[in-house]
């Protein structure tokens, strides 16, 4: 299996494959939760579009031989409304990290580990992007494994086994499941 991870930059119509709505009349997140909510549905993929065009844009996409295959949002946590805004995922410091939200990997895709190649990809994006940190907001399952509803935001495991380290606790959960701040310091 041939990995590749890309920037979005110019990729619009990937991105829309990887997150886009699967059936007729269903609204997906285009992943404008931590972006903006406030931005209606049926102006988020043209939202989306706009941050495709210029760098740093909006994350990171994967492809298997060449089929785009996941996606991972990434970029500087100022840009995110929400967690500039969250009473429940507390900042670290004053560092401008960057934060990897969430991870999409399409059906046909899954359990081969593109998560691993996705949050690889978006701190190599990050660090050729000056990012001093990246962060990542994910569920503490204590090594169980997660269902999609709580997945989305990663796993510790995964995180740890990108060098990410656990630097603050948090109110927040997903899924039900309680989430932490991992942080892996670029540079």
């Amino acid at each position: 299996m041939d990995v590749e991870v890309r920037s979005a930059v110019g990729r619009y119509d990937d991105f829309a494959t990887v997150v886009g709505p699967r059936k007729a009349g269903v609204r997906g997140c285009w992943c404008m939760s931590y972006r903006d909510s406030r931005v209606s549905a049926e102006d988020r993929p043209a939202f989306m579009a706009g941050l495709c065009e210029s760098d740093p844009g909006p994350g990171v996409l994967a492809y298997v031989d060449g089929e785009v295959a996941g996606w991972c949002s990434v970029a500087p946590r100022s840009t995110y409304r929400r967690l500039m805004n969250a009473r429940t995922i507390p900042f670290v410091d004053d560092l401008d990290a960057w934060s990897a939200v969430c991870f999409v990997v399409r059906a046909g895709y899954r359990r081969r580990g593109l998560m691993h190649d996705l949050l690889a990809g978006a701190v190599e994006h990050a660090a050729a992007h000056g990012a001093p940190a990246v962060e990542g907001y994910p569920v503490d399952a204590g090594g169980e494994r997660v269902d999609v509803i709580s997945g989305y935001v990663g796993t510790v495991a995964l995180f740890e086994k990108a060098g990410f380290v656990r630097a603050a606790p948090t109110t927040g959960v997903s899924g039900g499941v309680p989430r932490v701040v991992m942080r892996r310091a670029l540079g």
